[in-house]
C-alpha cells in the first residue's frame, strides 16, 4: 500500500483532506481514534466510518515483528515480515530512535555490506515504510526515523519522500530528526530540496580516494568524495542541518594516515559531522573491523584538527546484527514468530 492510494480511496468515500489527515495521524502515532475532541462518531462522513475497522485492518497487516534481537547497547534489531512473504530489518536506536528500510535488498552492491550481496528484490511502499515506525512505536517512543537499514533509498525515491512527508507532518517528527541516508545519487539533490519535509541527510563517503570509492561502492553514482562533499555543503546551508558523513571504518582499507589527512583537507570549514563507524564483522566478507583503541585515536586526531568527528558502535554488536544478517539468517532457517504487545 502507498500512502497516496491510501488517500484516493478515502477521497472516493467522501473524505475531506483534514479527515484523510486525522486518519493517518491515528495510524502513525499508535493513537488509536477514539481520543481528542473529535471522535470518529462525530467527525468522519458515514461511508469512511463504515470503511474505517478495514481499513485499520489492511494497515496492521502491512507488517509484522518476526524476531526480536535486544543488544546491551539498548538497541533491539527487528526482523520484520510484509504481506508478501518478503523480510526487511528495522532497528529500534538508544534515545528513542528507529532505523527503518526502504528496499527489500540493495542494487549498490557496497563490498562490506551483507545486504547487498543479495541485489534488490523489490521495493519497499511507503505504507510498509512507516508501518515499522509503528511497530517501533508499539515497543517504544519513537522522536527520530533514520533511514539506514536495508536498501538504497534514493532508489525508491517517491516512497520513501511520500513516508517522510507523512513522518514530519503528522508523526510528531522534527524534520532535522527524519535522515535520508544515501551514497550520493544525484537526484537527491534535486528532490530533497523541493520537498515540503526537508530532512537531514547522510552521505556515505568511506573514503576520500574515488577509485577506492568505486570499489567499495560498485554501482554508486561516479561522483567523487570531493564532488559529494560539494553536493552536501550546498544541502546543508540550504536547510541548516550539517550533513552527516558516514565512514565505515575497514582494518587497513580506509584507516591509514594517508586518508586522515586527505578527510581534513576534504571536509574542514564544512557544515559537516563525521560519523567514523568501525565495520560490523560480516561471515563470509574479507574485511576486518579495527581495535576500538585504534578507532578513538583516529577520530581523536581527527576532532583535534578541526573535523567534528562522532565514534559511533553499530547498534547491536553484541547479536551479531548488522544490516542484512538477520534477514540472511531467517533465509537460511525458519523464523519462529515472536508475539509482542
Amino acid at each position: 500500500m502507498r500512502i497516496h492510494s491510501l488517500r484516493t480511496r478515502l477521497r472516493a468515500l467522501g473524505a475531506l483532506p483534514l479527515h484523510e489527515d486525522r486518519i493517518l495521524r491515528d495510524w502513525v502515532r499508535n493513537a488509536g481514534h477514539d481520543h481528542g475532541r473529535r471522535r470518529p462518531v462525530d467527525f468522519l462522513p458515514k461511508p469512511v466510518r463504515e470503511a474505517l475497522p478495514g481499513i485499520d485492518a489492511e494497515l496492521d497487516g502491512l507488517a509484522r515483528i518476526l524476531g526480536t534481537h535486544p543488544a546491551e547497547d539498548g538497541s533491539a534489531r527487528l526482523l520484520v515480515g510484509l504481506q508478501d512473504g518478503q523480510t526487511v530489518e528495522s532497528v529500534l536506536l538508544p534515545r528513542d530512535g528507529v532505523c527503518v528500510s526502504s528496499q527489500v535488498g540493495c542494487a549498490v552492491g557496497c563490498q562490506f555490506c551483507m545486504t547487498g550481496q543479495s541485489g534488490l528484490i523489490r521495493q519497499v511502499t511507503s505504507g510498509e515504510i512507516v508501518a515499522q515506525v509503528v511497530l517501533a512505536r508499539r515497543q517504544r517512543p519513537v522522536k527520530k526515523v533514520v533511514f539506514m537499514g536495508m536498501g538504497e533509498p534514493a532508489h525508491n525515491l517517491d516512497n520513501v519522500m511520500e513516508a517522510i512527508e507523512l513522518l514530519g507532518v503528522e508523526g510528531n517528527i522534527a524534520h532535522k530528526n527524519l535522515v535520508f541516508s544515501t551514497v550520493g545519487d544525484p537526484r537527491v539533490f534535486e528532490r530533497l530540496p523541493a520537498g515540503r519535509v526537508k530532512p537531514a541527510l547522510a552521505l556515505s563517503l568511506h573514503t576520500t580516494k574515488a577509485d577506492l570509492r568505486e570499489r567499495l561502492l560498485p554501482r554508486a553514482p561516479r561522483l567523487t568524495p570531493k564532488a559529494l562533499v560539494e553536493e552536501g555543503e550546498r544541502y546543508a546551508r540550504l536547510t541548516g542541518y550539517p550533513i552527516q558523513y558516514q565512514w565505515t571504518l575497514l582494518e587497513g582499507v580506509n584507516d591509514g594516515q594517508d586518508e586522515l589527512d586527505a578527510v581534513v583537507e576534504l571536509l574542514r570549514g564544512k557544515y559537516a559531522v563525521l560519523n567514523m563507524i568501525p565495520y560490523n564483522a560480516n561471515e563470509g566478507l574479507p574485511f576486518k573491523r579495527p581495535g576500538w583503541d585504534k578507532a578513538e585515536a583516529i577520530a581523536a586526531w581527527l576532532f583535534e584538527r578541526g573535523i567534528l568527528t562522532k565514534l559511533r558502535d553499530s547498534a547491536g554488536q553484541d547479536v551479531d546484527g548488522g544490516c542484512g544478517q538477520l534477514r540472511a539468517r531467517a533465509a537460511a532457517q525458519p523464523v519462529r514468530l515472536i508475539r509482542t504487545a
